[in-house]
């Protein structure tokens, strides 16, 4: 069959496309920027690649006619606070190029709804499928609530909530039950449905067998980390303490974090068990999903991270528009230093950042990285996906990586921080010497004066770290 797949970035598609391709499928991806997408060699011979933006018409002539199926896994949630508006025009658009191709059927991952007043958030699911719904082809949904797996933004948070905090005096909303379901049971239901003309013009809950709290699930992960959390509500907490609470407790943007809590006070619980008795699926239980997310981690075999997509930056942008560092009106920082390893340099700054941290006053990278934080930036809480292999596209800590190309030798970081301008730090090995540049273009007088401001510290930190990845 050939397969459309849009969010084939995002945390579900990554997962779900080398599943249909192993099925024998052919997988037309959709995305928005080509050079943020690296399918890998063991797919690249069974999928297409077409640029795509659901928000603007035109470009949905790239896809093609003969497909047999589609899936519908994009979501704004976060990118704008007219996200309800955007996602409602993305699937009109999508749902009148669809009734013009061959498509029998598009499956569409969906929130559960449980009640008739619901979050933003569940709100505009359901008008996304009232609308897909509306096409001469036949929609399947998957309403999923949350979802559990290595590098999911429920995943992370709940992480970062456990491992950071062994007191909580946490929201009253940490009471609302919830049932969550592992991430390789939700692929198996996708994969599951699609050509099933049982499940056409049908929707399905999908959750596990656990009905838990979020205080449940939270002290549940410490069980299984050997951690000891104490966890007590109040009932003082308005959504948006609560939300700030999220948001500089854990690595989520404060706009997700909104988004989030406004759905963390309905209770996402499925109706009924039928599209697993359907499929016959045993979901695994709450506690083995996290055991074995954390196996990934612990053998860095992190598939997909929600940090990697732009809904976790402050820009929504492709990558060849920052591509090319710019020179006139800009700021430089060059440092240029003999290189006595190549081979042991390169891998130093492949591995720069997250957790091996930037070599040297990583604590003042930390401190920018809170001030960010303060701003209503990301900080460096996102990390990065891969301990020691990283592409265009990937984040790394407050940066977006434009550029990597080992052969070339050369790194080109984006920031996605708050600033009065526009950033850009490169990493590029040529003629035994590394050449480290941090451009910095400012916006007015007040990215002059940032700049000055900041220069007392780039002497030293851009020194060291040029000096510690040439050692």
């Amino acid at each position: 069959m050939n397969v459309l797949l849009t969010g084939a970035t995002g945390y579900i598609g990554k997962r779900l496309l080398p599943v249909l391709v192993e099925q024998g499928h052919h997988v037309i991806c959709c995305v928005r920027d080509k050079q943020k997408f690296h399918a890998g060699p063991s797919v690249s011979k069974s999928i297409s690649i077409i640029e795509v933006d659901l928000n603007k018409p035109e470009s949905l002539k790239n896809i093609p006619n003969n497909i047999d199926a589609a899936y519908y896994l994009v979501h704004s949630m976060s990118t704008s606070i007219d996200y309800e508006e955007l996602e409602k025009n993305a699937a009109i658009n999508f749902r009148e190029r669809i009734n013009d191709t061959q498509a029998k059927q598009v499956i569409y991952l969906s929130g559960i709804v449980n009640f008739e007043t619901l979050s933003k958030h569940l709100n505009s699911r359901k008008n996304v499928e009232i609308a897909l719904g509306k096409g001469s082809y036949a929609l399947t949904t998957i309403r999923a609530g949350i979802i559990i797996g290595s590098g999911s933004a429920s995943f992370e948070i709940i992480r970062d909530l456990v491992e950071k905090l062994p007191i909580m005096v946490a929201p009253r909303w940490l009471k609302t039950k919830c049932q969550p379901i592992g991430i390789s049971d939700v692929i198996c239901i996708l994969t599951g449905v699609l050509n099933n003309e049982t499940t056409f013009n049908t929707s399905y809950d999908i959750a596990g067998n656990e009905v838990l709290s979020y205080k449940q699930m939270l002290l549940d992960f410490s069980e299984v980390r050997g951690l000891k959390r104490y966890i007590w509500t109040v009932p003082v907490m308005t959504p948006k303490l609560s939300s700030y609470w999220l948001y500089f407790i854990t690595s989520t943007t404060y706009s997700l974090a909104v988004s989030l809590v406004d759905s963390m006070k309905v209770e996402v619980v499925a109706k009924d068990d039928k599209i697993l008795r359907l499929l016959n699926i045993n979901p695994l239980p709450y506690k083995e999903c996290i055991r074995r997310a954390f196996r990934r981690i612990e053998q860095n075999e992190i598939v997909s991270s929600w940090k990697d997509s732009t809904v976790s930056g402050r820009l929504d942008y492709k990558i060849s528009d920052y591509i090319k560092v710019p020179t006139y009106g800009c700021f430089k920082d060059l440092r240029v230093r003999k290189v006595s390893n190549e081979d042991k340099a390169i891998d130093r700054i492949w591995r720069i950042g997250g957790d091996t941290g930037w070599y040297y006053a990583t604590w003042l990278w930390k401190i920018r990285g809170y001030l960010d934080k303060l701003a209503g930036g990301v900080g460096l809480r996102r990390g990065r996906t891969n301990l020691d292999h990283i592409q265009a596209g990937d984040t790394l800590d407050f940066w977006r990586v434009i550029y990597a190309d080992k052969e070339e030798k050369r790194l080109l970081l984006f920031a996605e921080m708050k600033l009065p301008g526009e950033a850009w730090l490169e990493f590029q090995i040529k003629d035994g010497e590394l050449h480290q540049t941090a451009t910095f273009r400012p916006r007015g007088l007040a990215g002059r004066l940032y700049w000055y401001a900041v220069l007392p510290f780039h002497g030293p930190i851009f020194k060291g770290m040029a000096r510690k990845i040439c050692a």
